[in-house]
């Protein structure tokens, strides 16, 4: 990496760390130069997740979209966490995720390491899932 682009880098994730915006993005991307390695295919549901916004519930219900933020399976509001860990709905989508974590990491898993070590199953989980049937 150059210098100017290392500096670059260095600044943004000044920026990154000091934004009170976009919580949830950080929590999965909290290391600017991390993301950058990555080559993410975007996808509706990718974006959605890792953003918390789209057809996440509690984002729809923040903004009076929709009345309530429960999910419906009626075991919780439906926020990233529920949808990634806890939806009974989402069970068997989530089990290939889950059965390649515990291979060589603890479920649940960071979130972080969804988006780096564990990408390629997480990107499947995101893509199989039906956010508008939850």
């Amino acid at each position: 990496m150059s210098d100017l682009n290392e500096q670059s880098v260095n600044q943004w994730q000044k920026e990154w760390e000091r934004s009170s915006k976009g919580a949830i993005t950080k929590s999965f991307f909290p290391k600017i130069t991390e993301r950058l390695k990555l080559k993410i295919n975007v996808t509706p549901n990718f974006i959605a997740i890792v953003t918390g916004h789209c057809n996440i519930k509690t984002y729809l219900s923040k903004y009076r979209i929709i009345e309530s933020p429960m999910c419906s399976c009626e075991e919780g509001d439906q926020t990233v966490d529920h949808i990634i860990y806890e939806c009974k709905f989402l069970e068997q989508e989530r089990s290939r995720l889950k059965a390649v974590v515990i291979r060589t990491d603890k479920w649940p898993v960071n979130r972080d390491k969804l988006c780096t070590k564990f990408y390629r199953y997480f990107k499947e989980f995101t893509d199989n899932i039906k956010l508008d049937k939850v």
